[in-house]
C-alpha cells in the first residue's frame, strides 16, 4: 500500500481525482511496467537501492512523469518482494569492531608521510584481513542492515504488466481514503459481500434498505478521536474488496490538512478500477472463526450452525446477524457477536437490536462490554472472554426453545 507522501491527485469542482494510468493516455507504461517487472525478476541478490535506481533509469526521457509516480511503483514492487534484513545483530557488531580498529590509526591519509603514517589503503587491507575478507567485501557488509542495502530474496510480482498498472491505479485511490470522513455506498448487488469486506476491514457501518437497493454508511478515519491511522488503513483496505463486487456506487467525503475544503471521491463498479481481491476469510473476527470451527459441521443437540443466512428488515433498516442456529424440528435462533466498537457504534448497535426485539436473537457479548450494552434489551445473552464457549450457547438455545 502507498503512503500519503506518494499520493498524486487532481481537483476539479470539488472532486478529488486520484492519479490514473490508462491505455489510451499512457500507452508507453505497458512496456515500462514489463521492464520494471523484469528488473525485479532478475534482481535476486541485488540491493533495494540498485533496484530502485534501475527503475528510475527506465523513466529517463519520459515526460510528464512526476517523481512520486516512480517512487510509488517502487513501493508497490517492494510490497510483493521479500528482502533480507542484513543480519542486523552481526552487522552492528562488525561495524563496531571495524570502527574501533580504525580509530587506533586515526587520522587516515591517502599517502603516508613523516607526520601521518596511517595510510588509508594499508589500514583498510589490514582490518579486512583481520576478518578474513578483502576490503570491498567488508565494506559491502558494513552497512548491510540499512534498508536501502537489503538484498532481494524473492519476488512474487504480478502476472502481467497491466496488472501492475491496475494495482497502481487502485493504490492511488486507496491513499485518498486515508482522509475520508464519510463514505456512502449504494448497492444493488453483492450487498452481503460488501458488508463482509467492510467487517473484515473493521469499518463501522450503518445499513438501510430502499425498494431495490441497500445503502451503506461508513464513518471515516478523520471523524474519530483516536486510532485514526489504523481506521484509515481499514478504509483503504476495504476498497479492493469493494471493487471486486457488482452493482454499486460510492461517494466519499475527503478532508485533510492539505485541503482547504472537503472534497468528493466518486467511484462505481464501472469506473475502470479493477481488483482481483476475494474474501480471504468469511469470518469478521477470530472470535467468530474460532466459534464456528469449534462447533463443527455436524448438529449439536439437534442444532445446525449457519453463517449469515438471515437478513432482518424493519422499515428502512436491514440487519445481518452473524450466525443462525436451525433446529431439526424447524426452530430458528439468530446470534450476534458484539465485540469492541466505539461508544457511538455501540449506541447504534443497541438501537438496531431494540428495533428487532421481537426476534429471537442470542447476543454473545465480550466481557468488557457487559456494563455498556444490552441493559434495555430483552434478548438473551451470554458473555465471553477470548473465545465463545459451546456449552453456554447450547444452554441458551435450549432455554429459548423451551419458551412458549
Amino acid at each position: 500500500m502507498l503512503t500519503r507522501e506518494l499520493a498524486i491527485a487532481t481537483y476539479d469542482r470539488g472532486r478529488l481525482i486520484p492519479d490514473r494510468l490508462t491505455r489510451k493516455s499512457h500507452a508507453q507504461y505497458i512496456d515500462l511496467s514489463q521492464s520494471m517487472l523484469d528488473i525485479y525478476r532478475i534482481g535476486i541478490g541485488k540491493s533495494r537501492r540498485s533496484l530502485h535506481t534501475a527503475v528510475r533509469q527506465l523513466f529517463q526521457g519520459i515526460t510528464e512523469c512526476p517523481p512520486r509516480r516512480i517512487l510509488a511503483f517502487c513501493k508497490l514492487l517492494d510490497d510483493v518482494s521479500q528482502y533480507s534484513d542484513g543480519d542486523r545483530g552481526k552487522t552492528a557488531k562488525l561495524r563496531q569492531a571495524v570502527f574501533r580498529a580504525a580509530a587506533k590509526h586515526h587520522p587516515l591519509v591517502a599517502i603516508s608521510d613523516s607526520l601521518f603514517d596511517s595510510e588509508e589503503s594499508k589500514v583498510k587491507k589490514q582490518i579486512a584481513e583481520m576478518h578474513a575478507m578483502d576490503w570491498p567485501e567488508l565494506n559491502d557488509r558494513l552497512f548491510a542492515d540499512l534498508i536501502e542495502n537489503h538484498r532481494l530474496k524473492s519476488f512474487r510480482g504480478f502476472d502481467r504488466a497491466d496488472a501492475l498498472l491496475a494495482r497502481y491505479n487502485v493504490a492511488q485511490a486507496q491513499v485518498a481514503l486515508f482522509d475520508a470522513v464519510q463514505m456512502t455506498i449504494v448497492a444493488r448487488q453483492d450487498f452481503k459481500t460488501i458488508l463482509r469486506f467492510a467487517k473484515l476491514a473493521r469499518l463501522m457501518h450503518k445499513i438501510t434498505k430502499t425498494t431495490n437497493h441497500y445503502v451503506f454508511e461508513f464513518d471515516g478515519p478523520a471523524s474519530l478521536l483516536q486510532n485514526t491511522h489504523r481506521y484509515g488503513l481499514g478504509m483503504a483496505k476495504f476498497l479492493p474488496g469493494l471493487l471486486s463486487c457488482r452493482g454499486w456506487t460510492m461517494e466519499a467525503t475527503i478532508r485533510g490538512s492539505r485541503f482547504q475544503h472537503t472534497l468528493k471521491l466518486e467511484l462505481d463498479d464501472r469506473c475502470g478500477l479493477t481488483s482481483e481481491t476475494v474474501p480471504a476469510n468469511e469470518f469478521d473476527s477470530k472470535v467468530e472463526e474460532s466459534f464456528c470451527l469449534r462447533w463443527g459441521e455436524f448438529p449439536r443437540n439437534g442444532w445446525r450452525l449457519e453463517r449469515e443466512t438471515e437478513i432482518l428488515h424493519q422499515g428502512q433498516t436491514a440487519f445481518f446477524p452473524d450466525f443462525v442456529f436451525v433446529h431439526a424440528e424447524g426452530h430458528r435462533v439468530l446470534m450476534e457477536v458484539v465485540g469492541f466498537w466505539t461508544p457511538e457504534y455501540l449506541s447504534h448497535k443497541s438501537k438496531v437490536l431494540q428495533q428487532f426485539k421481537d426476534q429471537q436473537i442470542l447476543l454473545a457479548v465480550s466481557q468488557p462490554l457487559k456494563d455498556k450494552i444490552g441493559h434495555d434489551l430483552n434478548q438473551p445473552k451470554i458473555y465471553y472472554k477470548t473465545v465463545i464457549q459451546i456449552e453456554p450457547v447450547l444452554q441458551a438455545l435450549a432455554a429459548i426453545r423451551s419458551q412458549p
